[in-house]
């Protein structure tokens, strides 16, 4: 028998994504995605986002989109948007000022 899985599970990460963070960050992302069609990521409290957090975060959506799964972030912090503007991906990741995360694909 096979477990049904969520439809939509809502992920707040509250540390900081860096570099000290990553490890336990993906095997945090690796597992919600697993346990989910959807995910979507609070990242609203995240005070710091290095180049490492940011490699997650592509993780997370090139892993969704890998198996036919969806990822989008559904509320920024100053410090996420400032790092997704800064890479040009509002649109990859969803921006919930600029483009709604249901409609960022």
């Amino acid at each position: 028998m096979s477990k049904k899985k969520n439809v939509a599970q809502r992920l707040a990460i509250i540390e900081d994504m860096t570099i000290y963070n990553a490890a336990t960050q993906k095997q945090a992302l690796v597992e919600a995605l697993a346990a989910c069609d959807e995910l979507e990521l609070d990242l609203s409290t995240v005070g710091e986002i290095d180049t490492a957090g940011f490699q997650l975060l592509v993780l997370v959506k090139r892993e969704a989109a890998r198996l036919g799964k969806q990822a989008h972030i559904v509320a920024h912090s100053p410090a996420v948007s400032e790092v997704v503007d800064f890479f040009n991906m509002a649109a990859h990741f969803g921006d919930p000022i600029l483009v709604p995360a249901q409609e960022a694909r």
